[in-house]
C-alpha cells in the first residue's frame, strides 16, 4: 500500500508517549505503511496539527496521555481533544485512530502504554489501518 499515516503525539508525558509511539511504529512498519510524526506540546493541540495536514495523509494516529487530577481540566482535555478529533474524522473521512490515554493515574497510564503489555498506541494504529482496508 502507498497510503501514507500521520503520527501525532503529545510530549506532555514524554515516557507515555514514547511508549505508545513504539506501538505505532511498530504495528505501521510491520503493515508497510509510510509515516511521518509530528509532536504537540499536549492532547488538546493534537486536533489543531491533524487540521493542518488532513489533506496530506491518508490516516492519522493521535497519541498521548491525560492523567486525571483535583479539578475539572481533565475532563475539558479529555473531552474536547476526543471530540475534535472525532469530528475531523468525520467531517473529512479520514481514518483516526484514537490513541491519547485517559487515566486515573500515572501507574495506569503505564501499563497501558507499556509495548509488552496493553499498548493502546498499537491498538489505535490498527484501528486506522482496518478503517484504510475499508475503503478499498
Amino acid at each position: 500500500m502507498n497510503k501514507e499515516i500521520l503520527i501525532v503525539g503529545s510530549k506532555y508525558y514524554n515516557d507515555i508517549y514514547q511508549n505508545l509511539l513504539k506501538g505505532s511504529i511498530k504495528t505501521l512498519e510491520n503493515y508497510k505503511f509510510n509515516y511521518q510524526i509530528r509532536e504537540a506540546p499536549g492532547s488538546l493541540e493534537i486536533p489543531f496539527i491533524i487540521n493542518k495536514y488532513i489533506n496530506n495523509f491518508s490516516g492519522f494516529v493521535a497519541l498521548g496521555c491525560i492523567i486525571r487530577g483535583e479539578t475539572y481540566h481533565f475532563d475539558l482535555i479529555a473531552n474536547e481533544s476526543s471530540r475534535k478529533i472525532m469530528d475531523l474524522s468525520i467531517n473529512y473521512k479520514k481514518p483516526i485512530g484514537l490513541g491519547i490515554l485517559t487515566c486515573n493515574t500515572y501507574e495506569q497510564a503505564l501499563v497501558r502504554s507499556d509495548p509488552n503489555q496493553k499498548n493502546k498506541g498499537k491498538e489505535a494504529t490498527e484501528a486506522c489501518i482496518k478503517l484504510l482496508a475499508d475503503e478499498n
